[in-house]
């Protein structure tokens, strides 16, 4: 799952903060010939924030199938899932290495192909074992993507000097949106083989379009240069103090996104299961439970903006998380389809902006090493929560597993409280 910053929400609309103003001030002088060829390379990664979001609906649409091919039980499916996790950690330092090194566009690029060329591997499997070791591949691709189009995306944002990093993660979620439909819709026609072997075929040539653009597109600048200026400008006493109130802030907005990305994870990887198992949806309907999540995170990103200027951040967070508690406790326990899709709709809109406008306060207060704590704090929410709902699946049921998403979507809700007196 991506980094979804927001930067206009980054201070008070009353106090703006330092960054913003630099922001403005270069996005005055900024010559329209280097608008132009920055507006190129925004578009070409908002491509690949798309296929990104697209390959994976691909593969979450078809978990059913794949895991009645390998005959795994919950808890084998979720060791299996976790194999994606674990891809994704042991892969995630070195990407961020590499990009240092090579450049975050190339590193893109490459993260991308492993993502298209992994992703129809686990329709060919017929083993628990098996299937772990290609969705270790995947989650390498994944994981490696995820930090790599983060860091372009953040270098972007700097040369326009303008908030555009929500519209990268809206095409996240809209290509999300496009592969679960898709995938949903053709769940009758194509096999899981032929419909992942489509989308890895689909994600090649988009990467080979975009990854071109991309690459021709003039080289960044370094990022976060002004906030290590001021900070060596503080005295050493109220730096050390600032320091410290800044890093528990960041911690406790890690845990927010923590909680966030908890629930995002499972409910990519367990929605269509659920439908399927516990409330006897077809595979259609089945794949219907994420496009309904995926449409209401998108529409709920697209008015993020809008409405934490309109109701302030800590209300727009409060609100969400609990909205998001309540969708998912009617998502896995009603017995209805129509009442399930109506909770997942709920859980979408509740957390669509708890994570960016966590990741946005925590670079407010710590700058670039407060964006790399929080995110990391944010995927590892993302990574265990699948495992840990398939664990608590064999030894209660899927249902019940679930609802431990409403508990961190709560928690989500009230730890902005905590944040506000720091």
């Amino acid at each position: 799952m991506p980094l979804r910053n927001k930067i206009r929400p980054h201070a008070p609309a009353d106090r703006p903060s330092p960054q913003s103003r630099s922001i403005r001030t270069r996005s005055r002088t900024l010559p329209a010939s280097a608008l132009s060829s920055w507006g190129g390379a925004r578009l070409a990664l908002t491509a690949f924030f798309a296929v990104d979001g697209l390959l994976f609906a691909a593969w979450v649409v078809r978990i059913p199938d794949i895991r009645n091919q390998v005959s795994a039980s919950h808890g084998a499916l979720g060791l299996a899932l976790l194999c994606v996790s674990a891809g994704a950690v042991a892969t995630m330092p070195l990407v961020s290495r590499l990009c240092l090194r090579y450049g975050s566009r190339p590193i893109t690029v490459a993260s991308l192909v492993l993502l298209a060329v992994s992703v129809p591997l686990p329709a060919h499997t017929h083993s628990v074992p098996a299937l772990g070791g290609v969705l270790l591949l995947f989650g390498a691709g994944y994981g490696g993507a995820n930090v790599a189009m983060n860091s372009a995306a953040v270098e972007i944002v700097s040369e326009l000097g303008r908030p555009v990093m929500p519209s990268f993660h809206a095409g996240y979620s809209l290509g999300g949106l496009l592969g679960a439909g898709a995938g949903g819709l053709l769940a009758g026609t194509l096999t899981a083989a032929q419909w992942l072997a489509i989308a890895g075929l689909l994600g090649l040539a988009v990467t080979a379009l975009a990854g071109a653009a991309l690459l021709r597109s003039p080289a960044a600048r370094p990022v976060g240069t002004a906030s290590s200026s001021s900070s060596s400008s503080d005295s050493s006493s109220s730096g050390r103090t600032a320091a410290g109130a800044g890093r528990v802030l960041v911690l406790l907005l890690g845990l927010t996104a923590f909680c966030t990305a908890y629930g995002e994870g499972a409910i990519a990887d367990w929605t269509t299961v659920h439908l399927t198992d516990d409330v006897q949806a077809g595979a259609q309907a089945a794949a219907a439970g994420y496009v309904a999540y995926a449409l209401a995170m998108t529409t709920g990103r697209i008015g993020g903006t809008w409405l934490s200027v309109r109701l302030g951040q800590n209300r727009v967070m409060l609100l969400g998380g609990f909205t998001a508690a309540a969708g998912m406790l009617l998502a896995a326990l009603a017995p209805l389809v129509p009442l399930a899709l109506a909770g997942f709709v709920l859980v979408g809109l509740g957390l669509a902006n708890l994570f960016p406008l966590a990741i946005a306060r925590a670079g407010a207060a710590g700058g670039p090493r407060g964006v790399a704590l929080a995110s990391t704090l944010g995927y590892g929410g993302m990574l265990i929560g699948p495992p840990v709902i398939g664990f608590l699946a064999d030894a209660t049921s899927l249902p019940l597993a679930l609802t431990t998403v409403a508990v961190a979507a709560a928690v989500a809700a009230l730890l902005p409280l905590a944040v506000r007196r720091h």
